[in-house]
C-alpha cells in the first residue's frame, strides 16, 4: 500500500502508528480532517488478515466520520482507530491504558469512543490515561448505552423521509418493514409503535423477533421475504449492502430509512432508487444519533440537550432532499455535498481570518 499516495488522494491529515510490546498493542489512529474541530471517531478491534487491510480500514472509517460529523452539524472532524487483535482473547488492561497514553499525546486532536470489538469497560481503561474519550461508564458522567438515542434519531429521520415521500411526516398507519431488530432497531420500533405504525420484522435471532412481536404486535416474516412485503417503508437495521441488484426489484416501499451502515452495495444503487421514485435517507446521517449523543459529553453530558440535538437529524435529512432537488443528484450524493459544503465554508472562513490577521501584522510594521 502506498500510504502517502492514498492520504493525498483523500487529503488525510495524519496517521499515527502505536505499538506497545508488553501489552501487545498494535493500533492505527487515522485523522482525516479537523477543519470543523477535533477528530471524533471510535476504536475498532479486529483480527485483520494483513497490516495493509488494517490501514485501509482505519483510513476508510476516519473519512466516513468526517462526513458523518459534518452532516450532523457537529463542530468535530473525523478520525478512527483500529486495534489489530482478537477482541475475545487479546484484550488486557495494559493495552488500553497504553492506547490512552498515545491519545493523550495527540493533545486533543483526536477523541475516541467504543466501536466494533470494544466496550464501555475498555473505554474506562482508556479514560484512566486521557480525557479525550467518550462513551465511558455513566459513573464518570457519560451518556451510557447509545442504542436508545440512536434508535430515536433513526425514527426522527424516518419521519422527515416520510414527509418527502407522502407529504406528511405522520407514521400512523404506515407499514414499516424492519430488517434486524437489535438494540437500536428495537428502540426505533418502540417509537414507531407508539405513533401507531404497523411493524413487519425479521432477524436471524428468533428471540429478537419474538420480543418485537410481544412488545409491539409486530408481524414476523422470513429473512428473504422482508424485501418483497407490502409496506410503505423499508428499514434496513442489520447488515449493510442490502440495497443491491437483487433486492431493489423486490421493494414495494416508497421509502428506505434505517439504522444499518453502508446500506447501498454500490453508489449506483442510490441512483437506481432515485430513478424508481424511492426516497432514500442516507445511512450515515439518519443513524448519527449515537455520535451526536456522545459528543455532548464533551460539554458535560446533559440528556435533554443531547436529545434536542438528535432531533436536528430531521432538519439534516430535509436539507439533503433540498440539495438533491437543487442539484438533481441522488440523496446519497446530496448527503456528501452537504458535508463537503459545510467543511469548505469553514475552511474559507478560517483562511480569511488568517489572511486578515497577516494583513494587520503587515500594516503594523
Amino acid at each position: 500500500m502506498k500510504l502517502f499516495t492514498h492520504m493525498e488522494e483523500y487529503d488525510y491529515e495524519q496517521v499515527v502508528v502505536c505499538q506497545d510490546k508488553e501489552s501487545g498493542l498494535k493500533a492505527i489512529i487515522a485523522i482525516h480532517d479537523t477543519t470543523l474541530g477535533p477528530a471524533l471517531g471510535g476504536t475498532r478491534m479486529w483480527t485483520y488478515d494483513t497490516e495493509e487491510e488494517a490501514f485501509k480500514d482505519a483510513l476508510r472509517l476516519a473519512r466516513g466520520m468526517t462526513y458523518k460529523n459534518a452532516a450532523a452539524g457537529l463542530n468535530l472532524g473525523g478520525g478512527k482507530t483500529v486495534i489489530i487483535g482478537d477482541p475475545k482473547k487479546d484484550k488486557n488492561e495494559a493495552m488500553f491504558r497504553a492506547f490512552g497514553r498515545f491519545i493523550q499525546g495527540l493533545n486533543g486532536r483526536y477523541i475516541t469512543a467504543e466501536d466494533v470489538g470494544t466496550t464501555v469497560e475498555d473505554m474506562d481503561l482508556v479514560y484512566s490515561e486521557t480525557d479525550y474519550v467518550t462513551g465511558v461508564s455513566p459513573a464518570f458522567g457519560s451518556s451510557g448505552n447509545p442504542s436508545p438515542v440512536t434508535g430515536y434519531g433513526v425514527y426522527v429521520g424516518m419521519k422527515a423521509a416520510a414527509k418527502e415521500a407522502f407529504g406528511s411526516d405522520s407514521l400512523e398507519g404506515k407499514k414499516v418493514a424492519v430488517q434486524g431488530v437489535g438494540n437500536v432497531a428495537f428502540n426505533m420500533c418502540r417509537y414507531l409503535h407508539e405513533e401507531g405504525a404497523e411493524l413487519i420484522v425479521t432477524d436471524i435471532n428468533k428471540e429478537a423477533v419474538n420480543r418485537a412481536v410481544e412488545e409491539f404486535g409486530a408481524k414476523p416474516v422470513d429473512i428473504e421475504d422482508i424485501y418483497s412485503v407490502d409496506c410503505d417503508i423499508y428499514s434496513p437495521c442489520a447488515l449493510g449492502a442490502t440495497i443491491n441488484d437483487n433486492t431493489i426489484p423486490k421493494l414495494k416501499a416508497k421509502v428506505v430509512a434505517g439504522a444499518a451502515n453502508n446500506q447501498l452495495l454500490e453508489n449506483r444503487h442510490g441512483e437506481i432508487l432515485q430513478e424508481k421514485g424511492i426516497v432514500y435517507a442516507p445511512d450515515y446521517v439518519i443513524n448519527s444519533g449515537g455520535v451526536i449523543n456522545v459528543s455532548d459529553e464533551l460539554l458535560g453530558y446533559n440528556r435533554e440537550r443531547a436529545m434536542r440535538k438528535v432531533e436536528t437529524i430531521y432538519d439534516s435529512i430535509e436539507k439533503i432532499f433540498e440539495i438533491s432537488r437543487r442539484d438533481n443528484i441522488p440523496t446519497y450524493a446530496a448527503a456528501n455535498r452537504l458535508a463537503e459544503e459545510r467543511i469548505e465554508t469553514m475552511r474559507k472562513s478560517r483562511r480569511q481570518f488568517l489572511q486578515n490577521g497577516m494583513n494587520i501584522l503587515s500594516r503594523g510594521r
